[in-house]
């Protein structure tokens, strides 16, 4: 009769011994909540399923926690999320090979892309998923694979679109009936202490307000009264709002009135005492952060809802100003042509202020000539259009600017093509040889690494099956480890000789995208943007043009000076 296999009871640690539990898996614990945690009993917070997601990962004998990555506060309806990104960094990275939550709705509740992450994405990398009480895990087949998951997520998306339907109606109804529903009160006025969903002059602002109405009065224009308020050091709305605590934006600290404030301000009905919301409304609840500016017929109009700062007269007067200044303006010789000289703006992001650092601001100007005026572009800065003084002016024509950026760009991509040349002529079979030598070594690691990884998988196994003791576990799971660790840092240093080898080879990225727009005519905003990261003007128009590549071209004819001996 054949030998039967002993039998071998679980493993019961010994006192004297400890072992370490089994890590076949590196999770992910990840947890979400839509609204910042208040701390109400019996809510479901972001602590309580931290400590579930912990629990359960600390049960399981074949994972080890990773990091549990959250995102309190913004919403399942799309996987744009700060945690859910780092999280997905990590798992391509390798760092987390499985992925557990409290359920699927803290996961994602539009059920087309959680769908396509569990369906295709995660399988794709090897990512195990595991939703607790759900009892959804990746590893386990059958009711898994049909319409269970599927449905459950339909059921996550309704609730979602339901709750936004209800929100929306419960905030259009408080608009209506002249409840305030901004972050921030309109510059010249506060929130209520008592109740923030009403308007109350404020008296710091609100004498300002009544100022900017009575210059533009008397005449004084938008960007005139703007420099007149930068000039007397009055904060700008945003810097009021950072100086008094109340916003923690960066941006807002140095903030100056600009003419959009003028506008903004001018035209405002909520100096009379109105209220007018809904200008602009969220296109989808899938889409928190895509607006639209909604039609006239669609805002929430509520009158006499709080004290006036400016009367109707005087609003009225000055919105017949704007009338007449923009009657004006239509009306000057030219303008239709001026219209049809208007062009995109091909450096956009990239033309800043050397001095002050701040976007040059790109402006339709026009000079009086005797056959009439002439229509151009120009960029300025912006610091010393708000406050003069504040910067020292510049004033660069978007033709002078063409032409510079031209001669340039066309003179980096000769010198690339001629680099490509010479690196395909000089140094093709040195690249070819050494490129063979690297992917033979890369294999013989990674056959290592994968016989090591087989072998640590195998161990505890033998160890429950009773074909080792706990000291000899110990033993060779860290010298396979060890083995497995040294591969991966092996494999690091292989992959970086051969990103260096196709550095100075003709596979370098550069060349490949030079190739493009080698018979690109003229200057384009694509053929800008990919070869010009930056561009400072100085005093006397005087440019400083940083390119794309320049260090990769700058490192190649390095490399080609020293004759190759990086390779």
């Amino acid at each position: 009769m054949a030998r039967t296999k002993r039998k071998v009871n679980p493993i019961i640690p010994a006192p004297t011994v400890e072992l370490e539990t089994p890590s076949a898996f590196l999770v992910a614990g990840y947890v979400r909540l839509s609204t910042e945690d208040s701390g109400k009993l019996g809510a479901d917070v972001i602590e309580a399923q931290k400590e579930m997601v912990a629990s359960y990962i600390e049960q399981q004998p074949d994972m080890r926690l990773h990091k549990i990555y959250c995102d309190n506060g913004w919403t399942g309806t799309n996987f744009e999320r700060p945690g859910f990104e780092c999280l997905m960094n990590d798992v391509r990275s390798g760092k987390v090979n499985c992925i557990v939550v409290k359920d699927l709705s803290r996961f994602g509740r539009n059920y087309k892309e959680a769908g396509h992450y569990l369906e295709h994405i995660f399988p794709y990398l090897g990512v195990r998923f595991v939703a607790i009480n759900d009892h959804f895990d990746t590893a386990d087949q059958g009711i898994h694979d049909g319409y269970i998951v599927p449905l459950t997520n339909i059921l996550n998306e309704s609730y979602s679109r339901d709750i936004s339907r209800k929100i929306s109606s419960a905030i259009k109804t408080k608009e209506l009936h002249g409840d305030f529903r901004g972050p921030f009160a309109p510059y010249g006025y506060s929130k209520c202490p008592a109740d923030h969903g009403r308007l109350e002059i404020n008296p710091e602002t609100a004498p300002v307000v009544m100022e900017i109405f009575a210059l533009r009065m008397q005449g004084m224009g938008y960007t005139g009264i703007a420099r007149l308020l930068n000039k007397r050091g009055i904060p700008a709305p945003g810097a009021y709002l950072y100086q008094k605590g109340l916003s923690d934006r960066e941006t807002y600290r140095d903030a100056l009135w600009t003419a959009w404030n003028m506008k903004t301000i001018l035209h405002s009905e909520v100096y009379l005492g109105h209220l007018i919301q809904g200008k602009r409304t969220q296109v989808s609840y899938k889409r928190k952060r895509e607006e639209r500016y909604a039609p006239a017929d669609e805002w929430r109009v509520a009158r006499n809802t709080h004290a006036p700062i400016i009367d109707e007269a005087t609003f009225a007067a000055v919105q017949e100003l704007a009338k007449q200044s923009k009657a004006n303006f239509e009306a000057m010789p030219g303008k239709g042509a001026a219209d049809d000289l208007k062009s995109p703006n091909l450096f956009k992001k990239l033309i800043y202020c050397a001095d002050c650092g701040k976007a040059m601001n790109r402006r339709h100007l026009y000079s009086r000539k005797t056959e009439g005026r002439v229509y151009y572009y120009s960029y300025q800065c912006v610091t010393s259009q708000k406050l003069p003084g504040a910067c020292s002016p510049k004033n660069l024509m978007e033709s002078e600017l063409l032409a510079v950026v031209s001669s340039a760009v066309h003179r980096h991509m000769d010198t690339i093509a001629a680099l490509e040349k010479r690196v395909s002529k000089e140094y093709a079979s040195a690249s070819r040889e050494k490129r063979r030598t690297l992917d033979r070594q890369i294999a013989q690691v990674k056959q290592e690494q994968s016989r090591s990884q087989t072998l640590l998988d195998g161990l505890y196994q033998n160890l429950v099956d009773g074909m080792l003791t706990r000291e000899e576990y110990l033993s060779m799971k860290g010298h396979y480890q060890e083995r497995f660790d040294d591969a991966t840092l092996r494999l690091a240093d292989l992959g970086a000789q051969l990103q260096q080898l196709e550095r100075y080879g003709p596979s370098n990225p550069m060349f490949a995208v030079c190739q493009t727009l080698r018979n690109t005519e003229g200057l384009t905003e694509e053929l800008i943007h990919l070869l010009v990261s930056r561009i400072e003007v100085h005093d006397g128009n005087r440019l400083d043009i940083k390119l794309v590549y320049q260090d990769e071209v700058e490192a190649l004819l390095r490399f080609l000076r020293e004759g190759g001996t990086s390779l």
